[in-house]
């Protein structure tokens, strides 16, 4: 008997003509059977001639439909045999990997900003430490606007482009560009003209860096809603956060270097790296703007108020301990990013701006050589943690990766000054807890969205990722804060205008190797305790995907 997926015509009709979708899909009735498929009332089937199986035809659709053609069909086809199969069909390379490089610029840009702000605001533009602390502050207030509001835009609007496309079409280039405003403070002596300046930047360059990364992170539920698929497609992404985190670290400090040599400033080095970044940044964005599409999407429902919606996503309770597992997590990370280039230079290399570190026959600067070991060995450990998270379980494979790490972290305070053999050793086994923490949160939060839309019936990804991306900018910018205030409070001293000399007292040298031994053990510990209590293993992930196949069945007939 001919199995009959069933399109309602007169609303399918009405939906393509409302939402303009490409003409490929119109209104037919397929017929097939175990051995062939055949085209009946209309001519646009024609190319279903051939397929011989379920598997062969989504083949063909997703060669031939647009991608919010297929994600249609297949929400609507009471057919249970299609819908598996058209669900299970894995990514493209290509699209991974395209997906995967729009980090690049977010991390790049992102690992910048965490390492070497802090140190840019004290040493080079010449605030005080405390002083400075409160423009990160203002920065954590207008975070907790604009994130979770950019969420729920993305999540409202409804183009021919889809949801989050626009958003990287029309924010990718003004994003990159506002890279440079970020390292642009002037040379001036005022104090407070000076903080009102870096804070208006530091809220430029956050918005558009919102405007940008919570749709982009939105979507990595909506291109595929197979469990694995989506450890896979993040890996690609982790790839690339990764890859852009090592060339900053690496090329920054030699780049501001190369411009002193040449005669000018650090503010022009930095303001150098600033435009260089952003371009390179901008281009994968606007890409995937351009050729990715949406294909996991199902239909939109009426948006709830903003208050309403805040309170229906702390209901969910796998998204509590996600949101508690990448607030420790990113703390964590950024404790380490903000406060080591201090360490670096005023524990390691006792105050020498120019100290330098020889490897492969070339000569680094110390936060060139630590953090770009760090770097290298996270992305080789990509792929184990990957393995692992399939062999296991993605939550415990995380347990492991932050288990280790507390262990390396308790090891940096043995770091005494001059042993750079010693210090390049523990980058490279931080390398391996960081590459888990850099891995495994996202992939993590992603099946939480499944979960909500089984308990709400709505797809909820941008207000979700707005609420994740903020706690990611909450962290650090009040990492940022905490660490200035300590290092204000503790006696710490901006070296003079074009010193390469400089060295501070006891009691900041303490607080310094406090801050990034201990206190990040102790906010790594809670990390593996939110991890191992989190809700969705990949068996409750499986039942929850069957479950939702049945109530868009249920829908659809």
């Amino acid at each position: 008997m001919a199995l009959r997926p069933r399109l309602s015509t007169g609303l399918l009709l009405s939906d393509f003509d409302k939402r303009d979708y490409n003409k490929e899909l119109q209104i037919f009735t397929l017929h097939f059977s175990n051995t062939n498929l055949q085209d009946c009332n209309d001519a646009k089937a024609q190319f279903l001639h051939g397929c011989k199986s379920i598997k062969t035809m989504s083949v063909e659709l997703i060669r031939h439909f647009s991608t919010e053609s297929l994600f249609y069909l297949c929400y609507t086809c009471p057919c249970r045999e299609m819908m598996s199969a058209l669900t299970e069909t894995r990514l493209p390379f290509w699209v991974k990997f395209l997906y995967g490089s729009g980090d690049w610029g977010i991390s790049s840009i992102g690992m910048m900003r965490s390492i070497f702000l802090a140190i840019y605001l004290t040493d080079v533009v010449g605030l005080e430490p405390r002083l400075a602390s409160y423009g990160a502050l203002i920065g954590i207030i207008w975070d907790a606007v604009n994130d979770p509001i950019i969420g729920i835009l993305s999540d409202r609007l409804n183009t021919r482009w889809g949801r989050r496309r626009p958003f990287l079409l029309w924010f990718a280039i003004p994003f990159g560009l506002s890279f440079v405003i970020l390292w642009s403070a002037p040379n001036w002596d005022n104090q407070i003209a000076l903080l009102i300046y870096v804070t208006l930047s530091f809220m430029i360059s956050d918005t558009l860096t919102t405007l940008v990364s919570v749709p982009f992170l939105s979507l990595t539920p909506e291109l595929t809603p197979d469990y694995d698929e989506r450890t896979s497609l993040t890996s690609f992404r982790s790839f690339f956060q990764l890859l852009g985190a090592l060339s900053m670290v690496i090329t920054a400090p030699a780049i501001v270097d190369m411009v002193i040599i040449s005669g000018g400033t650090q503010q022009q080095g930095f303001m150098t790296v600033g435009a260089i970044f952003g371009a390179i940044g901008a281009v994968p964005l606007l890409l995937i703007g351009l050729f990715i599409r949406e294909t996991s999407t199902p239909e939109q429902q009426q948006s709830l108020p903003f208050l309403v919606t805040l309170r229906a996503a702390w209901q969910n309770i796998p998204f509590r301990y996600a949101v508690g597992i990448h607030m420790l997590n990113w703390s964590a990370v950024d404790m380490v990013a903000v406060a080591f280039p201090y360490f670096l230079l005023y524990w390691v290399a006792q105050g020498d701006l120019l100290a330098s570190i020889r490897i492969f026959g070339f000569d680094l600067a110390y936060e060139s050589a630590f953090f770009g070991i760090l770097m290298s060995v996270c992305i080789l450990f990509v792929p184990f943690w990957l393995w692992l998270s399939k062999v296991r379980n993605k939550r415990e494979a995380y347990a492991l990766g932050m288990a280790f790490w507390v262990m390396v972290t308790f090891m940096i305070y043995t770091i005494q000054p001059g042993e750079t053999g010693y210090l390049l050793l523990i980058a490279a086994l931080a390398g391996i807890g960081v590459s888990a923490a850099y891995t495994l949160p996202d992939s993590l939060f992603a099946d939480v969205i499944e979960w909500d839309e089984l308990r709400t019936g709505r797809r909820q990804e941008g207000i979700f990722y707005g609420i994740r991306t903020l706690i990611r900018k909450l962290t650090g910018a009040l990492v940022i804060f905490l660490t200035l205030q300590a290092l204000g409070w503790s006696g710490y001293i901006s070296p003079p205008e074009n010193a390469i000399q400089f060295t501070q007292g006891d009691s900041v040298l303490q607080m310094i190797r406090l801050l990034v031994s201990p206190f990040g053990a102790l906010m790594l510990s809670g990390t593996i305790v939110f991890a191992w209590l989190f809700p969705l293993s990949r068996e409750k992930h499986n039942r929850i995907q069957r479950l939702l196949e049945r109530k868009r069945e249920r829908l659809a007939a």
